[in-house]
């Protein structure tokens, strides 16, 4: 194993707590902003995946409840940010967690365009890692314009450059592959636990209309599903402030 999940805890003492299971990069690099933004509102828990090139999305759920369990956390809210999602849904079936409700984050149930996943995945494994950091640091230029005035989001960008390793790449290939063979969906209509979901307008990596169509004829328990319309599918990070309120406000819906 060449690493270790981690776990982080912020607001300790809050009442409240949400988990923060990450999309597809694995990692805590991109939620600085949405953290800020709940301020000591939440007991906010932060994970980072291992680059594992063996686990199914059951070792995920395992390990992360392993972890929350070790540091003394027994239930709490799971915020599940796309591939995040797909980690979440065998937490909801183990029931070896209790869950309070489940937020999801350009989150789905199986992935609405799945040869599109399938062709994702073929292309991560041809890319060069000298492409794949290329195309990242003309991100990173973007980004550090846009945050030039936010010194903790440009260390979170510079820290998220710098995890992006060969076995990074490989770690997130083999992610793609389990999303072409998981099929959470009798889970989902099953679940006791609220649901609710969060999207941007422009998300071509899972495209909302689908899903919201799915959860909203085959899932019983969601309570709400919203567009936010100046976001990306990395709602969580391109309208943090939309987003943690949002989270907030269900979070404590009676």
């Amino acid at each position: 194993m060449p690493e270790e999940l981690q776990i982080r805890i912020h607001n300790p003492q809050a009442k409240q707590t949400l988990i923060y299971l990450p999309g597809l990069h694995g990692d805590w690099t991109l939620i600085g902003g949405f953290r800020d933004a709940l301020r000591d509102r939440a007991r906010f828990v932060e994970i980072t995946y291992p680059r594992t090139l063996t686990w199914s999305l059951d070792d995920y759920a395992a390990g992360v409840e392993n972890a929350l369990h070790t540091a003394g956390i027994n239930g709490g809210w799971l915020l599940g940010e796309s591939f995040g999602s797909q980690v979440l849904w065998p937490m909801l079936g183990r029931n070896r967690f209790r869950v309070c409700g489940a937020i999801l984050a350009g989150g789905f149930a199986r992935h609405p365009t799945i040869l599109g996943v399938r062709l994702a995945h073929r292309i991560a494994g041809a890319l060069s890692l000298n492409l794949v950091v290329g195309v990242l640091f003309g991100y990173a230029r973007l980004a550090r314009w846009r945050f030039r005035k936010s010194p903790k989001s440009l260390e979170a960008i510079n820290e998220f450059i710098a995890r992006r390793t060969k076995l990074d790449q490989q770690a997130a290939q083999h992610r793609l592959r389990l999303l072409t063979v998981t099929d959470p969906c009798d889970i989902i209509r099953a679940a006791k636990v609220p649901i609710y979901a969060l999207s941007g307008l422009f998300d071509p990596i899972v495209p909302w209309m689908f899903a919201r169509h799915w959860f909203r004829r085959n899932c019983p328990a969601l309570r709400a599903y919203r567009i936010v319309w100046k976001a990306d599918h990395n709602v969580l990070g391109t309208a943090p402030s939309i987003a943690a309120e949002q989270v907030l406000a269900w979070m404590t819906e009676p």
